[in-house]
């Protein structure tokens, strides 16, 4: 027995004394707590609501006061017409549109029922049927309201909801965007990441370090195959995307290839990146799979709104090359806008990708060094 307990004393030495253990055993339950705890959410909050107010009386009024009051709406604008409605939804800040039709106070007065309509954003299904629920069962609130004042147990306002961009809400519209998302990143970073990393670990990029190549033609050589691999790949989802989900691309089908091959392109660089701190492919397949998958699927608001998550977690999925390309490819391929709508989040990708080609580039130029 002393032989025995003498041995475990040994193992919980191993594991304090190794600081990547210690980390695997308590660092990553609580960071996950932390994670899953603010971020998987059904809550709205702060989501971004425009009134298009055809009546200006005072209902309307009150009604959008009682709205914006919640605390799950914000105002992101007063809308002119109509043709206002797609316009507010391209620009992505905007999550749902309430529309008061002409002369409401006085139709609710002499007809006793007036209806609004709540128009969501449909490219996000799980965000629209979430926003015109609550926004919904705030107006059935006033209803009620309304009904003790005017001692009548009749519904007064008729909420009526429809969707844009996807008017039957299928889910298609939200995980094939995000999983070609998830994919290129994964793939791209993983594979390339575990092939410089193999090099190194077996020796032969000593090899390739004295070799005449410089540092720059050693990276383009190695991101070069499966930069026109991945190419071919996401052609391949697009198609199969198009004949079995039906999911079309609205906007341009260039500009979408040419924002698809940034990313990939930095999803590479990122890889190459990995590979310059990784020490073993184990390593670089840890940081590649479990660093980029959980924050990708959380963080990049594929499933998750950023809006409804803690600050701290907006100012983490910053960070984040996904977030931005999510954006793009729905505004792309749903909404069907131009270069205008995602020229903001295009820099930042390419911003990403000249930093992460620069980092590497620097990091194997001192390897030579040495």
């Amino acid at each position: 027995m002393k032989r025995f307990l003498g041995f475990v004393k040994k193992e919980f030495l191993h594991i304090f004394r190794d600081y990547r253990t210690l980390i695997i055993l308590f660092g990553i339950p609580a960071a996950q707590i932390l994670i899953f705890g603010f971020v998987v959410s059904t809550d709205i909050k702060d989501a971004g609501l425009a009134i298009l107010d055809l009546s200006k009386d005072e209902t309307t009024r009150k009604i959008s006061g009682k709205i914006y009051s919640s605390g799950f709406f914000r105002n992101t604008g007063t809308l002119n017409g109509y043709n206002d409605i797609g316009q507010v939804f391209r620009q992505g800040r905007t999550k749902a549109v309430l529309i008061f039709e002409s002369g409401f106070g006085d139709k609710l007065i002499k007809e006793g029922r007036a209806t609004v309509s709540i128009v969501a954003d449909g490219s996000e299904p799980n965000v629209a049927t979430l926003v015109s629920n609550y926004a919904s069962a705030i107006i059935s609130d006033f209803n009620r309201e309304m009904n003790l004042s005017l001692l009548s147990s009749s519904p007064v306002v008729q909420p009526e909801v429809r969707m844009y961009f996807n008017p039957s809400l299928k889910s298609h519209f939200m995980f094939v965007p995000g999983v070609i998302t998830l994919i290129m990143i994964l793939i791209c970073a993983l594979m390339t990441s575990v092939t410089i990393t193999r090099e190194k670990e077996f020796g032969t990029m000593e090899v390739l370090l004295v070799s005449p190549l410089r540092p720059i033609q050693i990276i383009l050589g190695k991101v070069t195959p499966y930069f026109l691999l991945s190419f071919i790949n996401i052609i391949t989802i697009l198609v199969l995307s198009w004949l079995v989900f039906g999911l079309p691309v609205k906007g341009s089908l260039v500009l979408l290839l040419l924002e698809t091959m940034l990313y990939i392109m930095m999803s590479l660089t990122l890889g190459i990146l990995i590979s310059t701190v990784s020490k073993t492919m184990q390593q670089a397949i840890f940081i590649s799979a479990i660093g980029l998958l959980l924050p990708t699927i959380l963080l990049s608001g594929f499933i998750f709104p950023i809006e409804n998550m803690p600050k701290i977690y907006d100012y983490v999925s910053s960070i984040m090359p996904p977030r931005y390309f999510i954006v793009i490819i729905k505004n792309i391929m749903i909404k069907g806008t131009g270069f205008q709508f995602v020229w903001k989040e295009t820099l930042v990708i390419a911003l990403m990708t000249i930093l992460f080609t620069v980092i590497s580039v620097k990091k194997f130029s001192l390897r030579l060094q040495q």
